[in-house]
């Protein structure tokens, strides 16, 4: 379903199946020579159909339009290839666009350090393969955005802001003159975006914690999130999300204060809000995305000095430090 939500701009809403998330909002900017379209959901058939039925409503020729893509996640970018078929110029930010063509051509460049250190001893069922096996294989082609950089659709000019976190290279993007913000997954409501470990020299949710109070400060009347509802007053949800980290962090330090832990052991006394009666009932691909955002909380307390890792017979452990 596709409407339009500002002036000559619409919100194209794209199913996500089997997958918690449920739907991505990608962004159709009407205004100007060139359509501009942000992110497109994962490569299967009900995603391109519900995303070609925005495109044939809205009489968009895919030869004359920018797709940007505001991070490397399979949900945002997973039509992309389609879309450079039909003649589509693609950007997305230097960082993700990098990351994203190690990660199609090799997975265990992004995703080994952190399955070896979770060895979750357990399948995949069907469904989780199904949506963990859609990456294509083939590098994407693309041009790079950085900060600063500017893209102009008639009555706006967008600018990319740099907001690390929920990746290491996401981006958005700020129209000034109209106090817009298209967000990707920087800042949602209702949910809390997925803050993960990448790399131990990345501390994933300290650069979150500083992109959103980055974007605290730029004078928005209205985000687009890529999930969940449009936001109004993005400095308050800002202000829940980050009190919400900061119980995460006071919750993971209870949690040593008993002793060391590995990841996964922290992460299956962390409280969770998913319907499931113990840690043990979590699928794979639950319990692979909360143990990696444990993991992000526990380096960040690392980075900050409050916690040390130590190895023990091959395995990494995290005790406070006082």
């Amino acid at each position: 379903m596709i409407r339009e939500i500002y002036p000559h701009i619409y919100l194209n809403e794209i199913p996500l199946p089997h997958n918690p998330l449920k739907t991505l909002n990608s962004y159709i900017v009407l205004s100007g020579d060139r359509p501009l379209i942000l992110d497109t959901g994962f490569d299967l058939e009900v995603c391109k159909a519900a995303f070609m039925e925005g495109v044939e409503e809205l009489q968009i020729d895919l030869q004359k339009t920018d797709l940007v893509l505001s991070h490397m996640h399979v949900d945002h970018t997973g039509l992309a290839d389609f879309l450079v078929e039909r003649g589509c110029q693609v950007y997305i930010g230097e960082k993700d666009g990098i990351l994203l063509n190690n990660y199609r051509t090799s997975p265990g460049l992004i995703m080994g350090e952190l399955n070896k250190v979770l060895n979750l001893g357990q399948e995949m069922n069907s469904t989780e393969k199904a949506v963990f096996d859609i990456t294509p294989k083939k590098p994407l082609a693309y041009t790079p955005l950085n900060e600063g950089d500017c893209l102009e659709t008639g009555l706006y000019q967008w600018e990319v802001i740099n907001i690390p976190g929920h990746s290491p290279g996401h981006i958005g993007l700020y129209e000034r003159r109209h106090k817009l913000f298209l967000g990707g997954d920087h800042i949602l409501n209702e949910i809390t975006p997925n803050i993960t470990f990448f790399h131990y020299k990345i501390d994933s949710l300290g650069n979150f914690i500083r992109s959103l109070e980055k974007i605290r400060r730029y004078d928005i009347e209205q985000v687009f999130p890529a999930h969940r509802s449009l936001i109004a007053n993005h400095r308050q949800r800002i202000d829940e999300l980050i009190a919400h980290h900061q119980e995460r962090l006071v919750e993971i330090a209870e949690i040593l204060r008993d002793g060391k832990k590995t990841v996964g052991q922290t992460a299956a006394k962390m409280h969770w809000e998913l319907r499931y009666n113990s840690w043990d009932d979590f699928p794979l691909a639950q319990k692979w995305f909360a143990s990696g955002e444990a993991m992000a909380h526990l380096e960040h307390l690392v980075h900050k000095g409050d916690v040390r890792r130590v190895n023990h017979g091959g395995e990494a452990y995290y005790e406070l430090i006082n």
